[in-house]
């Protein structure tokens, strides 16, 4: 038996982490107009650059899952922060824009690994009823790193200027690498603490085309990508949209743009985390636990629609956070599936199916946004079609996605990956 602060150990180092990741991605949206002043780039190209880190992200996911099967979690996120650090100390000292896309598909690349990472370790260290907490972790740290890095990579533009904002991640980075070298190491599977998910473990690595036969990975994964384009949308437009939809100030928008994140990196820890564990030990059935929260939570996602129709600075603040905080209470739910799903051994391709979804949403969103407010100066349109998305993301749930327990894969123990 695996003692409990060892697990809760490792659960703070990923989220940790993932605190430290979401600041590389952060950085180059509360650079609008520092952007357009270095490299006199519009709209439409600072979309394309905002998206670009997502096109190498999306390109690895699926290699980064069977690597992450084959090699385990501790080799490949070394690697991986590695090359992150590297790509915004590049970030930090490019002389044109096309480096600095160079760079950003660099940090892609690097990145690739980690979300999936996250959630073959918590399969590997937590049993299935305590993976909402450690879960919750690792996502709530990316609310809250966006929380915080908004903000404070946002005064360090301000003040000391652009390149100094890409190099304090890149040396956040390499500490993390350093923290991460030092208390990480994966288990080995036959001491994975849950005996039943043991039984099938050398058994149960599975090609990806059986994986994408199967309509919960499938619903799994649109609903996952669903998700992500309204958080995109959020992550790389909100500050130039409180700037120039809401006729905020440069500071004030990079201020108040951090409170919609900190009410969700909350939010998503205490009901996505703790009310879901804890509804599970009393005794609820799990499933419908755990699906009960994420529809409700996606369904809170909608309040997404109100910058389409609302003006009042305020009240677009709350309805953005609330819209947060139910996108955030379901994504831990949508991180345990992979373990809940498949088999341990075929974990990290499930996690890099989902993931792949979500990185095409996360290209599409900052790219399809800045046409849209080019072509119609205005970002309603551009809010009305994240809403239009999260429906058909909570379709797929219901009718894809299905009750939440593992696959019955009655050919797990004859197939090998290829």
């Amino acid at each position: 038996m695996i003692s409990r602060n060892k697990r809760v150990s490792i659960a703070v180092v990923l989220g940790i982490g993932i605190l430290v990741n979401y600041f590389d991605r952060v950085n180059l949206s509360v650079a609008h107009d520092a952007l357009q002043s270095a490299f006199g780039i519009s709209d439409i190209v600072f979309g394309y650059l905002l998206g670009a880190y997502s096109w190498t992200y999306a390109m690895m996911q699926l290699p980064s899952g069977s690597l992450l099967d084959r090699f385990g979690v501790r080799r490949i996120m070394l690697v991986s922060i590695l090359l992150w650090a590297i790509a915004s100390g590049l970030a930090a000292v490019a002389p044109t824009i096309l480096f600095l896309f160079a760079a950003r598909f660099l940090l892609g690349i690097g990145e690739a690994p980690t979300f999936p990472a996250c959630a073959k370790a918590i399969g590997l260290w937590f049993p299935p009823n305590e993976r909402g907490v450690p879960t919750a972790t690792f996502d709530a740290a990316a609310k809250l790193s966006i929380g915080l890095g908004t903000p404070i990579l946002g005064l360090i533009l301000l003040r000391f200027g652009m390149r100094a904002n890409f190099a304090a991640t890149a040396i956040l980075s390499i500490l993390y690498a350093l923290l991460f070298a030092f208390t990480y190491r994966d288990p080995a599977v036959r001491q994975n603490i849950d005996p039943a998910e043991n039984k099938n473990a050398d058994t149960g690595r599975l090609r990806l085309s059986d994986l994408l036969r199967q309509r919960k990975i499938l619903g799994a994964a649109l609903g996952s990508g669903a998700y992500n384009y309204c958080f995109y949308l959020l992550l790389t437009w909100m500050p130039f949209y409180l700037q120039k939809g809401l006729k905020m100030t440069s500071r004030q928008a990079v201020l108040w743009s951090a409170v919609p994140w900190l009410v969700a990196a909350f939010f998503g820890f205490a009901v996505g985390g703790m009310l879901t564990d804890s509804l599970i030990r009393r005794g609820h059935d799990a499933g419908t636990v755990r699906k009960t929260i994420l529809l409700i939570g996606t369904g809170m996602g909608l309040f997404v629609l109100a910058p389409a129709f609302l003006r009042q600075p305020q009240i677009v603040l709350v309805c953005l956070s609330l819209a947060l905080s139910g996108l955030a209470a379901a994504s831990p739910i949508l991180w345990t599936l992979p373990s809940l799903l498949a088999p341990p051994a075929s974990t990290g391709r499930v996690g890099a199916i989902m993931n792949q979804s979500n990185q095409l949403a996360a290209i599409v969103a900052p790219v399809a946004t800045g046409y849209i407010t080019t072509g119609t100066h205005s970002f309603d349109a551009a809010f009305f079609v994240a809403g239009i998305i999260l429906l058909i993301g909570i379709a797929s749930y219901v009718f894809l996605l299905g009750r939440i327990e593992q696959i019955p894969f009655a050919l797990a123990k004859d197939q090998l990956a290829a």
